[in-house]
């Protein structure tokens, strides 16, 4: 089924849980033939990604002593900086209708719209001039997903590195020796551009690369149990930080496709615990290492067998196999 309508909705909401989940309701209730965008921002926020270790990614205690907030989204990547200079988009459909391309493409026409010539980089960036102001993660339950993405306006820069430990490894992958460099503000290259002027380019943008007119949820007729119940999930404790563990043993590295951590409390050779953090956009087989490996004899044989087990239930092979020389050389 084609997408035959176009949906809207902009929360002038700067509360993130509340936002995230507003968000988490639209993939639940998209129809089969639409798609939606949603517009949202966040007042001084780090959004890590579903798999990230929060205490890791973020400088906890400066963020909370500054008033910010932390939140775990539902979609993997790495960690991002929010603020009022940032604009968030989110596309909502049914996998379908998922296109990466003709959703990038409305964020470069819109872009592009305002004088400022955007090009995609990569695997889910969007630059200006090579720097970034734009990156995307992406998230699916059952048929329905979405792709949701930053655009940087008009951001307070030095609070990236205020707020984010970024590792060197991953600035020494990308070929840099700061933060600050391989991200810009939009304003840098149009002075006079507003969030209000990005949105009305993004809704114009929305609405010629569909070929349909978008149509306006209003926020305020959707049932406020629902998004209740989604923010108080999102600023749980349980969600944001999880349960951490007092490990024994630590493995750690980075690959072409994200970072991995495993944490392992082993007692008497077996491995009696286990968390598994990662910034990778391939969110299922990190959520499934704990379950295999705790319970497993810690010996590169044995966790090879385990690991062999996900990669029959969900593929991956490729990150199994990385995964797998992780554990023979270092254990």
């Amino acid at each position: 089924m084609t997408v035959r309508r176009l949906r809207y909705c902009i929360t002038n909401e700067t509360y993130p849980y509340r936002n995230l989940a507003l968000e988490e309701y639209l993939l639940h209730n998209v129809a089969e033939d639409e798609c939606i965008l949603y517009l949202w921002q966040n007042e001084k926020t780090v959004v890590i990604g579903r798999n990230q270790n929060p205490w890791k990614e973020c400088k906890v205690k400066e963020l909370n002593e500054d008033g910010g907030r932390l939140v775990r989204r539902l979609s993997g990547g790495g960690a991002v900086y929010h603020d009022l200079g940032n604009l968030n988009f989110t596309f909502v459909l049914t996998k379908e209708n998922y296109n990466v391309d003709r959703q990038l493409d409305v964020i470069i026409r819109a872009v592009n719209g305002l004088g400022i010539e955007a090009e995609r980089s990569g695997r889910n960036d969007i630059t200006v001039c090579g720097r970034k102001f734009s990156g995307n993660a992406f998230y699916s339950e059952g048929i329905k997903c979405y792709h949701h993405g930053t655009i940087l306006v008009d951001a307070d820069m030095s609070n990236l590195s205020k707020y984010l430990n970024v590792s060197k490894t991953k600035l020494v992958s990308k070929g840099v020796d700061s933060v600050r460099t391989r991200v810009a503000n939009l304003k840098e290259y149009r002075p006079d551009l507003t969030i209000n002027m990005l949105k009305e380019e993004l809704l114009k943008a929305f609405g010629e690369t569909y070929g349909h007119v978008p149509v306006r949820i209003m926020e305020e007729d959707l049932p406020q149990d629902a998004l209740k119940a989604g923010e108080k999930k999102f600023s749980s404790w349980e969600w944001i930080y999880g349960r951490k563990i007092e490990f024994s043993d630590n493995l750690e590295r980075r690959f072409d496709w994200g970072d991995i951590e495993l944490q392992l409390v082993v007692e008497g050779g077996i491995i009696r615990d286990c968390r598994a953090y990662s910034d990778s956009l391939d969110i299922d087989i990190f959520g499934l290492l704990p379950k295999y490996l705790s319970g497993c004899r810690f010996t590169p044989e044995d966790m090879e067998k385990a690991l062999r087990r996900i990669e029959t239930e969900i593929g991956n092979a490729r990150i199994i196999e990385d995964i797998i020389r992780l554990i023979n050389e270092e254990v």
